[in-house]
């Protein structure tokens, strides 16, 4: 029997490896399309069969994209949004998650069911309601009406995610701080706080993504001198046909402050995701 289970373990460890690169195979692949597109040349991307290899590279295809239709309003304009949502709902986040998770209140029962059915809604059948709500205040085709929007739709999830790494603080750091003499707010902010960082970094990653990549809502509720930048990609799409070098180069522009977010914190973001999986 102990002979036996070495390549048993092998072979259990190999079927996982395989597993695992099957998966990466599956998830990388749409990425290294769209990079290996963008630098085609544009008859090679419409290519009835294409190759899996690059058989030429051209930069084209960014001038293009940068041509065809302002690309640094709408980038802009979907930067100054996403830093919005992310600042604004990290500290009503936070506030709203320690308050679930400290504090006992009659219907906090109520709100957690709440905050769960709220993800629930699809967003299509909000396309409606918020546009009649944001026309009725004056905040139809403004920046400040879709950050506002966007807030409802990541601040669910935003509570949801901080209150599960505030309950795994335990208690007794707090009392400890507030016995040595701290306040409540200053036992937050110097025990609790620097414990939730990699949460809140986690959390804020999250959010930055949905915000920077929310298409439906920018198309409906912003005009076209407005738009933001996924709404940007729809100038390669005509009645012409589809531009799909110079979409896929546009694509890969918009990608780059994602990736670049995502290395300046992917340390803090791998801890705040294990950090908040063990209970709550």
């Amino acid at each position: 029997m102990s002979v036996l289970a070495p390549p048993r373990r092998w072979r259990a460890r190999l079927g996982w490896n395989l597993l695992g690169l099957l998966v990466f195979v599956t998830v990388g692949f749409p990425l290294y399309w769209m990079l290996g597109t963008a630098f085609k040349p544009a008859k090679d991307a419409i290519d009835p069969n294409p190759s899996l290899l690059p058989t030429g590279l051209t930069l084209s295809n960014f001038r293009r994209a940068l041509d065809i239709a302002d690309f640094w309003g709408p980038v802009g304009r979907s930067t100054v949004v996403s830093l919005s949502v992310v600042a604004i709902g990290m500290v009503v986040g936070t506030l709203a998650a320690l308050a679930i998770s400290r504090f006992a209140f009659r219907g906090r029962r109520v709100v957690i069911v709440g905050i769960l059915a709220v993800q629930m809604v699809p967003l299509v059948a909000m396309i409606i309601p918020v546009f009649l709500l944001l026309n009725d205040l004056g905040q139809y085709d403004r920046l400040t009406g879709l950050i506002i929007t966007y807030l409802t739709l990541i601040l669910p999830f935003t509570v949801w995610t901080l209150r599960g790494f505030i309950v795994n603080i335990p208690r007794e750091l707090e009392e400890a701080a507030m016995v040595d003499g701290c306040s409540r707010t200053g036992a937050f902010i110097r025990v609790v706080f620097p414990l939730l960082a990699p949460g809140l970094v986690a959390t804020s990653v999250y959010g930055f993504i949905q915000a920077w990549n929310e298409y439906l809502f920018a198309l409906m509720l912003l005009s076209q001198e407005r738009q933001t930048a996924t709404v940007w990609l729809a100038n390669f799409t005509t009645k012409h046909g589809t531009e799909y070098a110079p979409m896929m180069a546009g694509a890969t522009m918009m990608a780059v402050p994602i990736v670049v977010l995502f290395l300046l914190v992917q340390r803090k973001m791998a801890a705040g995701l294990t950090a908040g999986a063990v209970k709550g």
